[in-house]
């Protein structure tokens, strides 16, 4: 590796941004948000991150607060160049000597014009050299899975926009899917949900504290509750509400059916003999979703495989991607096109 390059990671996520960098490890996390202001003749980047994520539905009308991303691929290219460009110089400093070598991962199944506009983007953020890896490989790696071996690895990465299911044997993907339903659409059934029973409106960050502080997968035995502002949808007036657990399962019951039949579509195409490694070892679940309460209780129940947490879910993509740059050779032989 060439002196003084910087070489680093970026799990580019719909909800949240994370950077790796080699020799220090994860040195950023943040919130994949951005504050814009139309000026007429162009688009200006007011916050990014934590400062951005604040400001969310808490702005005039002349300031947007946006996510750039959305189910796990760049809708807007230019604030996502913007963002990327942010990120990048606080991890490397503005005035690094060389420009950083960058992997970033992209969801499974992405169209060769996605794969390119994140590309683009990176290198007009500032990279010298920009690497794409498929994020359900970049997890198994994070997770620890042996995935070098000829053996089945299977890995389960519950994101902000996508989830994707892949089985992994000698660093390459076997089959895979993936369904763009994932903890954006949990915090949307909420809200449809809210709404729809208590005729409550609430906003997008009231959802996911619904879904973090209570929320769960199945039921649990010990019923938890949270009081919920928010606006009365026929009074118009601020108005409390107490939410349970069994209530929020109920609602995101939909996106949860949607998440689980994808993990059962990767089984039915597993080959046998890596079926029953995958039946011995169980399925790692990665990702932001893997957090949901009682999430691998579900899984295992609808599919009869054994599913468990990774260790730190949420940095698993992000660590993987960051191993990977220093097994670049090994993986280029499976992956050409990393």
């Amino acid at each position: 590796m060439a002196w003084f390059t910087p070489y680093i990671a970026i799990d580019l996520g719909t909800v949240n941004v994370l950077v790796y960098t080699q020799g220090r490890g994860i040195v950023l996390q943040e919130p994949s948000v951005v504050a814009i202001q139309d000026d007429g003749d162009k688009t200006i980047i007011v916050e990014v991150g934590r400062a951005a994520k604040e400001m969310y539905g808490r702005t005039s009308d002349n300031l947007e607060v946006m996510r750039p991303l959305r189910d796990g691929v760049i809708a807007d290219y230019f604030v996502t160049q913007g963002m990327l460009e942010y990120f990048i110089n606080k991890v490397t400093g503005r005035f690094h000597l060389r420009r950083p070598v960058v992997m970033i991962s992209v969801p499974y199944g992405v169209t060769s014009v996605e794969r390119r506009a994140v590309r683009e983007a990176a290198l007009a953020a500032g990279a010298r050299e920009v690497h794409i890896i498929p994020e359900p490989l970049a997890a198994a790696i994070g997770a620890g899975l042996p995935i070098g071996t000829p053996t089945g690895n299977m890995v389960v990465d519950i994101g902000g926009g996508s989830t994707e299911a892949a089985v992994i044997s000698v660093n390459g993907i076997v089959c895979a899917e993936s369904v763009r339903v994932a903890g954006v659409h949990l915090d949307e059934a909420i809200i449809a949900y809210v709404r729809k029973k208590f005729n409550l409106v609430i906003g997008e960050p009231t959802a996911e504290a619904i879904k973090i502080k209570i929320g769960a997968a199945i039921e649990l035995d010990d019923e938890m509750e949270m009081q919920v502002q928010g606006r009365d949808q026929v009074a118009g007036l601020p108005k409390t509400i107490t939410v349970r657990s069994s209530e929020v399962v109920e609602a995101m019951q939909e996106p949860l059916a949607a998440i689980v039949n994808v993990v059962r579509a990767v089984l039915a195409k597993t080959p046998p003999e890596l079926a029953s490694d995958i039946i011995d070892r169980g399925m790692a679940l990665t990702g932001g979703g893997a957090l949901l309460r009682e999430i691998d209780t579900l899984l295992t129940r609808e599919t009869g495989v054994p599913a468990y947490v990774a260790d730190n879910p949420l940095a698993c993509t992000a660590l993987g991607a960051g191993k990977a740059l220093a097994e670049l050779p090994i993986l280029q032989r499976s992956i050409p096109d990393l």
